[in-house]
């Protein structure tokens, strides 16, 4: 079964027309704000990329996530190649309990490899059975929060009897309060990180995993040599070691929410969850409106498993959220008549 991921506007625009610049692409979690990039010299396009760059773009991760000096740190081209392996990486298979519903490629990959899935509502709900538990914290598309506390005695709760905690923080630059990354290191715990997401670069596809040394190094001999570009690399050093520009870019992100937040506030739409990415309203009508949206040239995120969930991305500036105001005033209306 194929999954539905947000991001597929090139498939949007060959049904619905109209050209790429009416479009407002609201159906992913990415920051539409692009990080300040440095300025990238032609040797590291030459050049493969070496140890020295790779070492000092962990080390800005380790300070940037605040991961002790006894974690493990993986970079790899983006957290998906990192959900692929995870499942293979475990010496023997058995029972995987995935806490959702939730980004569905996690169930996908531990299913193509032969576990036995049990899909749990929260983390009360998995059977002592399981070898292997995931969760994603903040959670997509609800945005729910397992405390700190919770998914650290669960950490240890598996770890004691050889199973493993994934944790999947893709969402949680911006809300460092609900991040475990400080306890990175312990057995039994696995801490995967988005890189696009906060910094409004998916396209350059990083991620990277904290974990026990063990882990980080079987995660390195699957991946091979040179898994994340020379390119990559540098942006991602750039963006974790400056501050100021850091504090600014948080400061928009958190006013471009409120604008989110807002508008939808104004057009009657029920918020139902969401993190400073993106936003879960629930609605009647989800088909209707999503289609009614589109033809306004409004892309949204919609979920087969939930038919009454819309999730919308982040509009870039004042700009951008009035003319989705707008659209969405219109599409509403359409519907309703």
């Amino acid at each position: 079964m194929q999954i539905e991921h947000g991001g597929a506007l090139d498939r949007a625009m060959d049904r619905f027309g109209g050209p790429l610049s009416d479009w407002i692409d609201l159906s992913t979690g990415i920051n539409p704000e692009v990080f300040p990039l440095p300025s990238i010299g032609l040797e590291i396009w030459n050049r493969l990329p070496d140890e020295k760059l790779l070492t000092s773009t962990i080390n800005a991760a380790r300070k940037y996530y605040g991961a002790a000096a006894e974690a493990g740190i993986v970079a790899a081209p983006g957290t998906q190649s990192l959900i692929q392996i995870l499942p293979d990486l475990m010496a023997t298979k058995g029972d995987v309990a995935i806490v959702g519903p939730t980004y569905q490629e996690h169930s996908a990959s531990f299913h193509n490899a032969g576990w036995r899935i049990s899909n749990c509502s929260s983390i009360d709900e998995i059977p002592p059975s399981s070898k292997v538990a995931v969760v994603v914290n903040p959670n997509n598309p609800d945005g729910r929060i397992v405390s700190r506390e919770s998914l650290l005695e669960l950490a240890g709760r598996l770890g004691s009897r050889g199973g493993v905690l994934i944790v999947d923080e893709a969402f949680a630059d911006p809300h460092p309060e609900a991040s475990i990354a400080d306890h990175a290191g312990i057995s039994g715990l696995i801490i995967l990180k988005s890189f696009g997401k906060f910094f409004g670069l998916g396209g350059l596809r990083l991620g990277f995993a904290l974990t026990a040394h063990d882990v980080a190094d079987a995660l390195k001999l699957r991946l091979g040599p040179w898994a994340v570009s020379g390119p990559a690399l540098t942006v991602a050093s750039h963006a974790f070691s400056d501050e100021i520009l850091l504090a600014g870019f948080a400061k928009r992100l958190s006013a471009r929410r409120e604008l989110l937040g807002r508008v939808l506030a104004e057009a009657g739409l029920f918020q139902v969850g969401g993190t400073m990415l993106f936003s879960l309203v629930e609605f009647e009508q989800v088909q209707k409106l999503h289609e009614a949206l589109c033809e306004h040239q409004v892309l949204t995120r919609k979920f087969d498993y939930a038919p009454q969930w819309l999730r919308f991305g982040l509009p870039l500036d004042e700009n951008a959220a009035e003319r989705l105001q707008q659209r969405l005033r219109t599409a509403l209306s359409v519907i309703s008549r």
